[in-house]
This record gives C-alpha cells, structure tokens and sequence, in this order.
C-alpha cells in the first residue's frame, strides 16, 4: 500500500537532548514552539495509549494518540482522520557535528489524499521553521 511521508532532519550544536526532551513531553506548552497553534492539553502522563487534544488556529481541535515512545530518543503519535491516518515521528541521535532532530510524517488510508492536501503538507511545510522555535527555546533553558 502506497504512504505519503515527508521527512526533515537538522543538526544543531549547543543542545542537549535532556532540554528537548523535557519541550517535548511538556504538550500543553507547544504552543511557545508550535506557532500555529491555539492550545495543546495532555491529560494524564505522557505515556503510550494517552491523547492530547491539539488545537491549530482557525480549525477544530484534533485528538492525537501517543503510540511509540523510546523516553529521551524518540515519540510518535497518531491522528485518526475518516479515511486515513497520519503518524508524526520526533526523534533525536548524537552526532560527531551535535544533535539530529528528525521529524517524519507518514499518512496511510484510502482518503489520505484529502487529508495530505486538508493537513499534512502544511505540517510538513511548518516543521523546519518549529524546530528552530524548538532549538532556540532549548537554548534558552541554560542560557
């Protein structure tokens, strides 16, 4: 079966994974890094099998599920759309250079062509310029 998946990797200098991990597994503050967004709300532990409710600007809220998480390495979280899911993977390695954020999104299902051209190519479209918000917000957990 045919996916649509768009990925975007960076390399920084000067993070450290302990500070991107602590953004990310705070939900309800992405908004400081997620630009578009109106509210994040995690009820609960950031665990597998929990939601959060994600609102972006100007649409309804959407209900994501937390369904992989390797604590301090890597998370995905799913959203169940009619016809179609989009899986969102945020991971982070070591590198001889500094940090490596990736950040893939994979969309599966018989309507995923909606939703590709609804939602997902926008997120993909915004994900380089959130992981700069994300690195500089990082940066200045130390500063």
């Amino acid at each position: 079966m045919y996916m649509w998946t768009r990925s975007f990797s960076k390399v920084y200098s000067g993070i450290k994974k302990e500070d991107i991990w602590q953004l990310w597994t705070d939900i309800n503050s992405w908004p400081k890094w997620h630009g578009d967004l109106d509210y994040c709300k995690l009820t609960g532990k950031f665990e597998v099998g929990n939601h959060f409710i994600l609102k972006p600007k100007g649409v309804k809220p959407v209900k994501i599920m937390l369904t992989e998480i390797e604590e301090g390495r890597k998370f995905s979280d799913c959203t169940t759309f009619f016809g179609a899911k989009m899986h969102d993977t945020h991971s982070m390695e070591d590198t001889p250079e500094g940090l490596c954020l990736s950040n893939t999104l994979v969309v599966t299902g018989p309507l995923k062509w909606l939703w590709i051209k609804l939602v997902a190519q926008n997120v993909a479209d915004t994900v380089p310029d959130e992981m700069e918000s994300l690195v500089n917000l990082a940066r200045g957990i130390r500063a």
